[in-house]
């Protein structure tokens, strides 16, 4: 009962922190160091992927358009903009992978990445607001959306959604629901993509015998639901907020990482 416990809490902190611009990486690895265990890749990329579920449920009018009405310029556009920025991020991923980067397994690196991922989200809301409001996502931006999916997958606490939503508005996308909707649906084929990835690494490996995967599939229930919830908030927000708010959390709860935990815990 104490693991289901924790299963469903880290859920939760996964459907909460995806796409929130304060790393769900990183929190889950907090929350695993400070007393709710850790979990095997696949679980943390499994959940991830309920939480990219709920994006796609969420979207799926916009993807039916935009795979259904292809022939208009702009949803054919748009389209390759968004298949370009994934492919960027599968080519780096593999380039990454190649060179065998493994995620830190510290609380420190992450403290850090959210204090300056604070300090990038209040610079990057400065610059936006002094640019005209520009809805167009361009080349300019789907490239470097592409190049910051994998920054964020490199340092943990940067913030997939953060990285790419911030990266698209100083790129030239001011409009925060704009630069919104292309970084999350540019996570939908990535995050799934990433989920199928490690689950191949698993059944190869003959590791899926001993997988918890009743563990597994309750956490990605608990990240579709609770992601959902928090998604259909953040839109309903940031239509009248800037995203201070998250800056100011991310620089607090960085700070007192750095504060509490001994160096290099």
């Amino acid at each position: 009962m104490h693991d289901l416990i924790n299963v469903i809490l880290l859920g939760i902190i996964e459907g909460i922190t995806e796409f929130l611009p304060i790393s769900s990486t990183g929190h889950l690895l907090i929350a695993e160091k400070f007393g709710l265990g850790a979990r095997s890749d696949l679980f943390n990329v499994g959940i991830q992927a309920g939480a990219i579920l709920a994006i796609t449920l969420i979207y799926w009018r916009r993807i039916w358009q935009l795979l259904t009405q292809w022939r208009e310029a702009s949803n054919r556009s748009y389209l390759f903009k968004l298949v370009t920025a994934f492919l960027i991020t599968c080519v780096l991923g593999l380039v990454v992978t190649r060179y065998g980067f493994k995620l830190p397994e510290t609380v420190t690196p992450i403290a850090w990445a959210l204090v300056i991922g604070g300090f990038w989200i209040l610079g990057a809301e400065a610059v936006a607001v002094r640019q005209l409001d520009r809805r167009e996502v361009t080349w300019r931006v789907a490239i470097l959306v592409g190049v910051a999916q994998i920054v964020a997958g490199v340092f943990p606490g940067t913030s997939r959604s953060g990285a790419t939503i911030f990266t698209a508005m100083l790129a030239g996308t001011s409009n925060r629901p704009a630069a919104t909707e292309f970084s999350f649906l540019v996570g939908i084929p990535t995050m799934y993509a990433a989920t199928g990835y490690e689950l191949l690494k698993v059944l190869k490996s003959g590791g899926a015998a001993h997988e918890d995967w009743s563990a597994l599939i309750v956490g990605f229930a608990m990240s579709l639901v609770v992601a959902f919830i928090a998604v259909k908030w953040l839109l309903g927000y940031i239509r009248t907020h800037r995203f201070t708010w998250f800056a100011v959390y991310r620089i607090v709860v960085g700070a007192a990482l750095l504060l509490l935990i001994p160096a290099g815990a």
